[in-house]
């Protein structure tokens, strides 16, 4: 390094290189998406604390989804919308680290919790008689820190081991918001023992939760199928299928953008799974936990009707 180099205190976020009335669209429509994500969730939590039928192990690690999911947009979204409609798109390099690391944390939190929800699952199908006292609010209540704890303290890692690495310049990310392998790019310094972390987490925080997921549902699967009732395989199928298609979300855009190879264009490509990530994934968990789940519309149902009966 030289005396004459000159450090980074702000980024230059590019975002979406669109035309002005291209990027009025988008500010729109991704508006009407991060309403819909603060609504569907906020409604979600709502009916968890008013209805008592939905106190359970299961919801209570919904509620937490659902907290994860408002959090994980909120942290994204608000700053690429002011970035579309506003010309000057610079962040100060210290809103910029903690933008990086709040994204780790949520991201690896929400992982975490879709495993206890699959061990959630697990238990009650396959071990009904023993659930009560396997899944435990005491259980239940560590599993959660568990998740939130290492979730956030992986996220540390990754920025302590970002913030030893020099920023001297240049200073535009090619991305809308902090993404961790957008800013590494521009360090003035070997990066390699950060992407081994990277993928080294990665495969700790997704491969392996991933395959236990998998493990847990071929369990659940074959006990469905041996449930004689038709009403009690219905019931047992749907609150699982809908798990499992946000596992599917999840895993799938985190695996494609952290493990697989990288395309043609890797900085579009990060782009568009970072904006599934930060918008479309938390929009459609709530859509897809009420729409297919019998007890959260029933839940609904009785909510609207305490209204209308005062």
């Amino acid at each position: 390094m030289t005396q004459n180099q000159t450090w980074v205190t702000e980024f230059i976020l590019l975002g979406f290189p669109l035309s002005p009335s291209t990027q009025m669209l988008l500010f729109g429509l991704f508006s009407l998406f991060y309403a819909f994500t603060l609504l569907g969730n906020g409604a979600i939590l709502g009916l968890i604390c008013l209805d008592p039928r939905l106190h359970t192990p299961m919801y209570f690690f919904l509620s937490h989804l659902a907290v994860v999911d408002i959090s994980y947009a909120s942290n994204n979204v608000p700053k690429m919308l002011a970035n579309l409609v506003n010309r000057k798109k610079t962040i100060s390099f210290v809103p910029c680290i903690m933008q990086t690391f709040l994204y780790m944390a949520f991201a690896h939190t929400e992982c975490l919790l879709l495993v206890a929800m699959s061990y959630d699952r697990y238990v009650a199908i396959c071990h009904p008689l023993h659930y009560a006292v396997i899944m435990s609010w005491r259980v239940c209540t560590i599993l959660a820190a568990a998740s939130w704890g290492c979730g956030f303290l992986l996220a540390l890692v990754h920025v302590v081991l970002l913030l030893r690495l020099p920023f001297c310049g240049p200073h535009k990310i090619n991305h809308f918001f902090c993404e961790i392998l957008s800013v590494l790019k521009l360090a003035c310094a070997d990066t390699r023992l950060n992407q081994v972390i990277i993928f080294a987490a990665s495969v700790f925080i997704l491969v392996g939760p991933l395959c236990w997921v998998l493990a847990s549902y071929t369990r659940i699967l074959l006990a469905i199928l041996r449930i004689q009732s038709g009403e009690g395989r219905r019931k047992a199928f749907s609150t699982c299928s809908s798990h499992l298609c946000v596992v599917g979300l999840f895993f799938g855009s985190a695996i494609v953008m952290y493990m697989a190879p990288q395309s043609r264009h890797p900085e579009e490509q990060q782009k568009v799974l970072s904006l599934f990530y930060s918008l479309f994934n938390p929009m459609l968990n709530p859509l897809i936990y009420s729409l297919r789940n019998a007890e959260v519309k029933g839940a609904l149902r009785r909510v609207l009707w305490k209204q209308r009966s005062r």
